[in-house]
């Protein structure tokens, strides 16, 4: 089968299309034909030699955690009813608050039968792909932080896969949205999608644009998917009492550490407390699905590549040019 390798650590270059063998379904698992294959912004890191000690990566690998396709082969104790069902899923490497994300750069991938959602045919799997990561997330986000009609909600990264999701779930709810995002074709996205209020983060003295928007006040509820310099600055922006949610680091690193925000009386919600929470992600998973092919839920796909330009595709979102989530095709 065609698959896409890293051969080395390094930059998009080192992604090489590649004839491998055929994966083989073990036990609990399933083998999908695989339609779309999800990029995230973590590959591009894993790629770069970033976070081994994190995520034991190792070239050659093939990069990927999510995938849509069809299954194709099952394996012992998994229920043969799931051959020929379109699916959505985490790749079998892949795992919430463990495991890797490879495996999924390829034209046929394995995968946990646990952790497979169907896909109805009113939702395209190129679609399905981009939710299997952003739409967990998202709404494990969002339901964790219990958003209130009338709530001031910042969200950084608005312009990215969780951002995009997260505008239209928090204006839903009733809250006010400001979306801080970088140029404006982000902001553009942010403003379609609900945000009330956009700002460019490229430009200094965003956050007192922040503070403006909300009266003077500042956010209640911080969705922070950027990390780094601008999550920091984010902080800045936030009411007294307010919450922290971080479940990003495309800035660089997470932003807010626990002393910092008890200065500002700021409570911080980092992903791994909510993944250590006992969430449900393969029901998450389903809602998203469920709710963006009822088309209650914008699914973002901005950068579509095929399988071999892959390099291409890692290339674009490390130049932040890329809208939502970039996706490719088998």
């Amino acid at each position: 089968m065609r698959a896409v390798q890293a051969n080395s650590f390094g930059g998009p270059e080192v992604l090489t299309p590649v004839p491998v063998p055929d994966p083989v379904a073990g036990p609990g698992e399933v083998l999908v034909d695989v339609a779309a294959a999800d990029v995230m912004f973590l590959d591009t890191l894993l790629r770069s030699g970033w976070g081994t000690e994190f995520f034991p990566v190792r070239p050659p690998y093939i990069p990927g955690g999510a995938i849509a396709g069809v299954v194709a082969e099952v394996g012992a104790d998994v229920d043969p009813s799931w051959l020929g069902k379109r699916v959505a899923t985490q790749t079998a490497a892949s795992g919430i608050g463990g495991g890797v994300p490879t495996g999924g750069y390829a034209e046929r991938a394995l995968a946990k039968a646990e952790t497979l959602n169907e896909v109805p045919t009113e939702l395209d799997l190129l679609t399905a792909a981009a939710l299997v990561h952003d739409g967990r997330t998202a709404y494990a986000v969002f339901e964790a932080a219990a958003v209130r009609p009338g709530d001031r909600v910042l969200i950084t990264a608005a312009g990215g896969g969780v951002g995009t999701l997260l505008t239209q779930l928090a204006t839903a709810a009733g809250a006010e949205v400001t979306a801080a995002a970088r140029g404006e074709a982000k902001l553009a996205l942010a403003q379609r999608l609900g945000a009330a209020t956009t700002v460019d983060y490229s430009e200094s003295g965003w956050a007192e644009e922040v503070l403006k928007a909300t009266g003077g006040e500042g956010a209640d509820i911080v969705f922070d998917g950027a990390g780094g310099p601008l999550g920091r600055a984010a902080l800045d922006a936030t009411a007294s009492g307010a919450r922290f949610f971080g479940f990003g680091s495309a800035a660089g690193g997470f932003a807010v550490d626990d002393e910092t925000a008890a200065a500002r009386d700021v409570t911080v919600v980092p992903l791994r407390s909510i993944t250590a929470s006992g969430v449900d992600w393969k029901a998450v998973g389903s809602r998203a699905i469920t709710e963006a092919a009822a088309g209650h839920l914008t699914v973002t796909v901005g950068g579509i590549y095929p399988l071999e330009q892959a390099a291409e595709a890692h290339a674009a979102m490390a130049a932040r040019t890329t809208l939502g989530r970039t996706i490719l095709t088998v």
